[in-house]
């Protein structure tokens, strides 16, 4: 009887590769369409993969507490000639076009084997069942029609051949600036034609050198993008800070008391104030936590050292003397480096939300907004009064900290905004 191969399917948008946890059948044993035969673990969640159609199980390939990336085959299920047919499958045809042309010799080596895009010399010969063999640990997976094995979650036009990449380090290209480039090639694989095309269409266009400061916050939202960002937010009410702030002298603006009250929150939750790199959580040493200043063309971030042991009144003008330099561009890097966190007050331009980018050495970045009357129910009078509030945002690095983490530290801030006597 014609036999099906049972693989690994995509069960997550993220997922590359799964352990076997369970095996729940064995060979000879009768199964049914989508049937769940074997339960697999992600970083996420144990689910279970099914048979792809009735039968009986052939074969079992897998072993429980191996790691096998999507698309390996699992083992198989000898079905009826009827559901064999449905799942025949057919080998690529060779690519044409700008991609045979772009990688010499990729025409003719496409008919005899699969070149994956993931690694160089990788051949996949195609088995007695149509489909290529995947290793455990590489990230490949089968498409429904066919055994065209792709990066796992991968788009075409995240494929840039070596030519495009020669040309886009002649003209110091990122990735990034290539993204409004609707690729003709195969998959939608950007190719070189499409970007010189690109080129020329916009040399036309008025442009100018970016300044130096302007590169620089480009480069680094672009590896600030590379992390799993989130964001979460609630509302504050600013009366006890305005109260406080109107009898002291020299006044500290709400931003300050928002950096007193986040260096606060962090030296009582330490766990907050981690980074991840690679497999170790850093805590640091000291909260040192920066203010996000508008400079000319661009932002800068000087870093206010030791703030949750330093007084607010202390504070003041230590925080006024470095936006200061900042404004005028005069901080060094030693003043901009070695935070865990930043602030950023977006109410200055009248705004009432936003999610902020921490930087990519910071794992936080608060974010608050403008303050605005609104009516507040008090039970003690019955009726609606009048309060100055404002949206507080916390923007943070998910691998270093979770929603719920999170939400406690900023419920914190919250908490030590409404009683600035902490502060």
């Amino acid at each position: 009887m014609p036999k099906i191969p049972i693989t690994m399917p995509q069960l997550g948008e993220s997922m590359a590769e799964a352990t076997i946890v369970a095996i729940k059948v064995q060979p000879g044993d009768k199964v049914s369409a989508d049937q769940e035969i074997i339960e697999v673990e992600t970083d996420k969640a144990v689910m279970g993969v099914t048979t792809p159609c009735a039968g009986e199980i052939a074969k079992i390939d897998a072993e429980v507490k191996g790691t096998y990336a999507v698309g390996a085959v699992l083992g198989y299920v000898e079905a009826s000639d009827a559901d064999a047919a449905r799942f025949q499958k057919r080998a690529p045809q060779p690519p044409k076009g700008d991609m045979a042309k772009e990688v010499p010799g990729r025409e003719e080596e496409s008919a005899k084997a699969v070149r994956t895009q993931g690694g160089s010399g990788s051949h996949f010969q195609i088995d007695e069942a149509g489909v290529p063999p995947v290793a455990a640990g590489s990230h490949f997976q089968v498409d429904q029609a066919g055994v065209l094995p792709v990066p796992a979650g991968a788009k075409g036009a995240g494929y840039l051949s070596p030519r495009i990449r020669a040309r886009m380090a002649e003209l110091q290209l990122t990735q990034a600036d290539l993204a409004g480039i609707a690729g003709s090639g195969n998959a939608g694989r950007v190719t070189i034609k499409d970007l010189e095309n690109f080129l020329g269409s916009i040399q036309e266009h008025p442009a100018e050198q970016a300044s130096a400061i302007r590169t620089g916050v480009a480069d680094a939202m672009r590896r600030s993008w590379t992390r799993p960002l989130a964001t979460v937010g609630l509302s504050v009410c600013l009366d006890p800070v305005l109260q406080d702030r109107a009898k002291r002298d020299p006044k500290p603006g709400p931003a300050l008391y928002a950096l007193r009250a986040l260096a606060l929150a962090l030296a009582e939750q330490p766990n907050a104030a981690t980074r991840l790199i690679g497999g170790r959580a850093i805590r640091s040493e000291s909260i040192d936590i920066g203010v996000a200043v508008e400079a000319q063309d661009g932002i800068m971030v000087p870093v206010i050292r030791n703030a949750d042991k330093t007084s607010l009144a202390d504070l003041t003008s230590r925080y006024t003397d470095l936006v200061d330099l900042a404004r005028r561009r005069r901080v060094t890097g030693e003043m901009t480096s070695g935070g865990i966190a930043s602030i950023s007050n977006f109410g200055t331009f009248g705004l009432e939300w936003g999610t902020p980018i921490p930087l990519p050495d910071q794992t936080l970045l608060l974010g608050l907004g403008v303050g605005k009357k609104v009516p507040a129910w008090d039970e003690g009078k019955g009726e609606f009064v009048p309060r100055t509030e404002a949206q507080v945002t916390l923007s943070f690095d998910h691998r270093s900290l979770d929603g719920g983490g999170a939400g406690r530290l900023l419920k914190r801030v919250a908490e030590l905004l409404g009683d600035p006597t902490k502060l």
